[in-house]
């Protein structure tokens, strides 16, 4: 131990409070004192954690991002966002000249150029009642001094990652009082490797052990990205129950990487860590026969958690490396053409010539592939927008850049469906800005069409009344077909194109460009070159590869966020399409009383009233006013001043515009403070007209905080009910560097001061 208590070799810790050290290097000691081989190193203890953190700001940050809003109030999300925040805080600040010689020191005397894996070791980590496995972080392959001390800072910040905030409660997270050990081990370079289970894990079993082998490293077992054979043993005896073999495309007559002499091992091993401990362990270990390691041994827990408990879900959207390249296959060459190909084939079926038991049977068909495609988005699409998380962390911990999203230039330049959207937008804008008669006449049409039994279809068809008008209705037509056959809010708003109008005379009122305080597209591309430059760099020639790996997920990742949300919206909309055919057949045959709006809540009575021509009369159910809707018109005070996260830097005065429904779309004004629950791809034409963005939903990395930085528009986020407090046509005052929304007028203004 050296004079501060910072650094403890491995073998001189047993004994020790896991206080001091942890309880992963506790357990591990104890087991180097029972006489079992395992990997030699050193401990950092949690004073020199301690020594670190008050060095700096770093305890003022962590409690800014805790104390913003309550956890159980934030989405992952801004979880990620806080994290991600207090990660880059971490590895912006240097250890202590001390500190650095004593780990340093300690690395020296376990040999120049050993690879070493750093390890969490937070106390109470593996406890009988909490294993908390994998919410802290693991650094392996490290050699040098510098890879050493960054992986340290990396680990000492896993106590606040994403995963830990998820469970604060049971951590007992507080600045003041939590506390991290390290731990640092030779890496063990062995052919087989794995895990074995004292009891099996999933219950039920008493009298069963499980153990699980790979070939090479334990990573690729506990990563995911190697399917491990598994044995079943019986724990008294050692004898094999079963074995199932992993598939890793070798054929189905591999023989087992493990011989009896080998389980044998394993099984003796294992009884012995359960008797000396007193509880059942998880233990990781690599080797065979004389080499057998172990690794890390840790009691098993069965954590069971309410069903509204949505924390273990919530970690299956943070996949490893490997999972994400396999996703990235999967989404980009299978799932997303399949999804195109299929919304296509459903847009080009000429419903209206079906018969009612054909239009019933679409109905169904496209109710199930609509069912079908949202779990997908939820198993496959979500997981997969990890990805420009993954290269956020990536790329702070390789640059550590002064702004923790610098990164986000990386991503800029992908085409998406909504870039491509908006670029036909600003193709149309400009066809009315050149033609003053066109405009007159939409803008009086407009008006015109607010008039009872006055349809917007019919407003379209006339377009052709005025010079220009048919080539102007050609284009809008191409344009609602290929962009906007879609759903917001269950609206199809194929069949709305006054609403996108009504945003056309708004951008047609502007200078000619959609973007318009945006930075030109050759500074964005520079910014992106020299970015992406810096990572490379940084990371050095030997990662180069994996490096261009993570960019171009992230980038793919970020690119098909928007592109899946539009296409599964499509699939919606072509099931409402088929509803509203049924519904006015229905009441053309008399067995409906009045036309309703087509939804996913009618989609199966419709069917079933097509196929059976017996019911005489239906009746739909009545549209259910939206909680937001009814809270708009409550009468209510809003409260001075609303905290969110600033997601957008700037300054902006305006009047507020809710958006709750699709009919909000068209009432958007240019310069007005646009307030909505999350800007979803569907509405992201609106944001270049808008003064500020406030959304309910919070996060860095979602739709609007990414648009508004791109445009140099304010924006706040993670307001919470922010629809339901501020009301269309209050004046806002939208700051974007400190995350608050001030509403009323302003109590003091600066324009016109000189500041000498």
């Amino acid at each position: 131990m050296d004079s501060k208590g910072w650094i403890i070799p491995l073998r001189d810790a047993a004994g020790l409070d896991e206080r001091l050290i942890g309880g992963k290097a506790a357990k591990l000691a104890q087991l180097i004192h029972a006489g079992l081989r395992v990997p030699d190193g050193f401990c950092i203890t949690a004073p020199a954690y301690d020594d670190f953190l008050t060095q700096g700001t770093l305890v003022d940050l962590v409690r800014m991002e805790l104390g913003r809003k309550p956890l159980e109030g934030m989405r992952w999300e801004e979880i990620w966002d806080s994290a991600l925040r207090i990660r880059a805080g971490f590895a912006a600040q240097s250890i202590s000249q001390e500190l650095t010689q004593a780990i340093l020191e300690a690395q020296g005397e376990l040999g120049e150029g050993t690879l070493l894996a750093v390890r969490s070791s937070a106390p109470g980590e593996d406890s009988p009642r909490h294993s908390f496995a994998g919410l802290h972080e693991s650094i392996v392959g490290v050699s040098d001094a510098e890879e050493v001390l960054d992986a340290v800072k990396t680990v000492w910040a896993s106590l606040w990652s994403d995963a830990a905030l998820l469970y604060h409660k049971e951590l007992a997270l507080d600045p003041a009082k939590s506390r991290m050990a390290v731990l640092v081990q030779r890496v063990i370079d062995e052919d087989r490797s794995g895990v074995a289970f004292a009891r099996d894990p999933r219950g039920g079993a008493e009298h069963q052990m499980i153990v699980e082998a790979v070939p090479g490293p334990c990573s690729g077992l506990v990563d995911g990205a190697v399917d491990p054979d598994r044995w079943v043993l019986a724990r008294d005896s050692g004898e094999v129950i079963s074995w199932r073999s992993g598939d890793r495309g070798q054929g189905p007559l591999v023989p087992p990487i493990l011989d009896d002499g080998d389980l044998a091992k394993i099984h003796t091993t294992v009884m012995r860590i359960e008797s000396f401990f007193g509880w059942p362990p998880d233990v990781e270990w690599t080797g065979l026969a004389s080499r057998f390691t172990v690794l890390q041994a840790r009691p098993i827990t069965t954590v069971t958690t309410p069903d509204e408990d949505k924390r273990a879900w919530y970690l299956t959207l943070r996949p490893s490396m490997q999972r994400l390249q396999k996703l990235r296959i999967r989404v980009a060459d299978i799932l997303i053409p399949e999804l195109e190909r299929l919304g296509q084939r459903l847009t080009e079926e000429a419903l209206q010539d079906y018969n009612d038991r054909e239009l019933a049977v679409a109905i169904e068909e496209r109710a199930t592939e609509v069912d079908k495609w949202k779990k997908i988005y939820w198993d496959d699409f979500i997981p997969f927008a990890h990805g420009v998380r993954q290269l956020g962390a990536y790329y702070n911990d390789a640059v550590h850049p002064v702004d923790p999203y610098e990164f986000v230039a990386v991503l800029r330049g992908e085409d998406t469906l909504a870039m491509e959207r908006n670029g036909s937008l600003e193709h149309l804008a400009e066809m009315l800005r050149k033609n003053d008669a066109l405009r007159e006449w939409v803008g009086q049409a407009l008006v015109e069409a607010e008039e009872p039994d006055s349809g917007a279809g019919d407003l379209t068809e006339r377009l052709s009344d005025v010079s220009g008008g048919q080539a102007f209705r050609q284009r809008l037509s191409a344009f609602v077909d290929l962009h906007l056959d879609v759903t917001y809010r269950g609206e199809r708003l194929a069949g709305r194109p006054d609403l996108i109008l009504r945003t056309l005379m708004q951008m047609a009122a502007r200078p000619g460009t959609i973007g318009p305080r945006a930075s030109t597209q050759a500074e964005q591309e520079h910014k992106t070159r020299e970015c992406e430059r810096r990572l490379l760099e940084a990371v050095g020639p030997n990662r180069r590869a994996e490096a261009q790996e993570v960019i171009a997920t992230g980038r793919l990742s970020w690119r098909l966020r928007d592109d899946d949300n539009i296409l599964v919206g499509r699939l919606e909309a072509q099931l409402l399409r088929a509803v509203q055919i049924g519904i006015e057949r229905l009441v053309s045959e008399g067995r409906l009383a009045t036309s309703s709006p087509a939804t996913r809540a009618t989609a199966l009575i419709v069917s079933d009233a097509l196929r059976d021509p017996s019911h005489l009369a239906i009746a739909l159910p009545e549209p259910e006013e939206s909680s937001d809707e009814a809270a708009s018109v409550d009468g209510g005070e809003s409260p001075r001043q609303l905290i969110g996260q600033p997601a957008a830097p700037g300054v902006v005065t305006g009047r507020a515009r809710s958006i709750r429904s699709a009919e909000d779309l068209g009432r958007f004004q240019a310069g007005e403070i646009l307030v909505c629950d999350a800007i979803e791809p569907t509405m992201t034409h609106l944001v270049p007209l808008a003064g500020a963005v406030v959304e309910r939903r919070g996060g860095m990395l979602i739709h609007g905080a990414i648009i508004a930085r791109e445009l140099d528009i304010p924006c706040v986020n993670g307001v919470a009910r922010a629809t339901e407090i501020l009301h269309d046509g209050e004046i806002l005052t939208v700051d974007g560097y400190l995350g608050i929304v001030t509403v009323g007028p302003p109590e003091f203004r600066l324009e016109g001061l000189e500041i000498s």
